[in-house]
């Protein structure tokens, strides 16, 4: 019996690690879908959320960082009403690469429904 459950406990690790990966690929796009106008990082929290994508901070700054150092997105520092906040929006390369991304999420998507629809 304790055999399958450490083997029970490997699977699910196996099987959170795919997950992981899957979800990796998705948080870049989401990211960058809202991104079209400025926010700043806990407002973009927030917006990822609500729409049913928690995202960790600790993903989401290195994420940030990295799209702005890929030439995605460009930021600002503001004080509005508070502590100064850094925000983030789509720079034009970045409007391309969401562009680029979102046609090819689309086609994804769609070959995926079919693929999972047979099963």
């Amino acid at each position: 019996m304790a055999h399958s459950t450490v083997r029970d406990m490997g699977e699910t690790e196996r099987g959170g690690k795919v997950e992981l990966e899957l979800r990796r690929g998705v948080v870049v796009l989401a990211t960058l879908s809202q991104l079209r106008s400025p926010r700043y990082g806990y407002e973009l929290r927030q917006a990822l959320a609500e729409r049913g994508l928690p995202i960790e901070e600790g993903t989401l700054y290195p994420l940030l960082r990295r799209l702005e150092s890929q030439g995605l997105l460009k930021s600002e520092w503001r004080i509005e009403d508070g502590p100064p906040r850094r925000y983030y929006a789509l720079n034009a390369e970045g409007r391309r690469a969401l562009k680029r991304l979102t046609e090819s999420w689309v086609g994804i998507h769609s070959a995926m429904s079919r693929l999972l629809e047979e099963g």
